[in-house]
């Protein structure tokens, strides 16, 4: 692990132990670097990436303050949510109606001759090495004008924008080795270590609006998990 990396997961437990409380002023640059007995530069590095998954605010002139955002969410950060969506480029293989099988058609509970979704395809490419493909399927009637320029930027702003309110995912992450055809699109070896992520989107209503399969190299991903005394004694059994 990186010393920024390093450094920045040990803030980030103090945050949650409370030794940095929301809205408290957390020491300086220069006091940090003397703490972890490193350069300023990689404190900067490190707090550079607290700041893009939202956890501090650094105020020029005033210091590095402690965002109230710990507990809203599970999700801590993962590779691509610690970059900015600026930091980001999405390549587009396809984007193309299609008429889905009996599984997307139980996935999406819908039926019937008439119904279609969208497939896109597309590679992520951040810090100008290509980490992801992306293959999503979403309902056609509920995004008739979707197209390749959303695509190429944020489709869940493009899901707010039509007025869908997101409530949730559920995602599944397995270990896999990149095949052939990915590894010719994301210019890597055949057989990589990788992480396989199949992700549900959920509406407030309760509908699947999102269904999607994603191949990312160097994948990490951080949570908050309360302890569960429940489980934990079921497990028991």
């Amino acid at each position: 692990m990186k010393k920024r990396d390093f450094i920045a997961d040990d803030i980030l437990s103090k945050i949650y132990q409370n030794k940095y409380k929301a809205g408290e002023k957390m020491p300086t640059e220069r006091d940090l670097a003397k703490q972890y007995d490193v350069s300023r530069y990689t404190i900067r590095e490190a707090l550079k990436k607290l700041a893009n998954i939202g956890c501090i605010k650094i105020i020029q002139g005033s210091g590095i303050f402690v965002s109230d955002t710990k507990y809203k969410s599970p999700l801590i950060y993962n590779s691509l949510t610690e970059k900015k969506f600026k930091d980001i480029e999405s390549k587009i293989i396809f984007l193309k109606k299609i008429t889905p099988d009996a599984a997307l058609e139980k996935i999406f509970d819908i039926n019937g001759q008439h119904a279609k979704l969208w497939e896109y395809k597309r590679v992520r490419i951040v810090d100008y090495q290509k980490v992801q493909i992306e293959t999503t399927r979403l309902p056609y009637s509920y995004f008739p004008d979707l197209n390749e320029a959303v695509v190429t930027s944020s489709v869940h702003d493009y899901v707010q924008q039509n007025d869908y309110q997101i409530s949730h995912f559920i995602t599944t992450y397995s270990a896999v080795n990149v095949s052939k055809e990915d590894a010719e699109l994301l210019n890597c070896k055949k057989g990589m270590a990788a992480m396989k992520i199949v992700n549900r989107g959920i509406l407030q209503n309760g509908k699947v609006f999102e269904y999607s399969e994603i191949i990312n190299l160097d994948y990490s991903v951080s949570y908050f998990t309360p302890f569960n005394p429940y489980s934990h004694k079921y497990r028991k059994n």
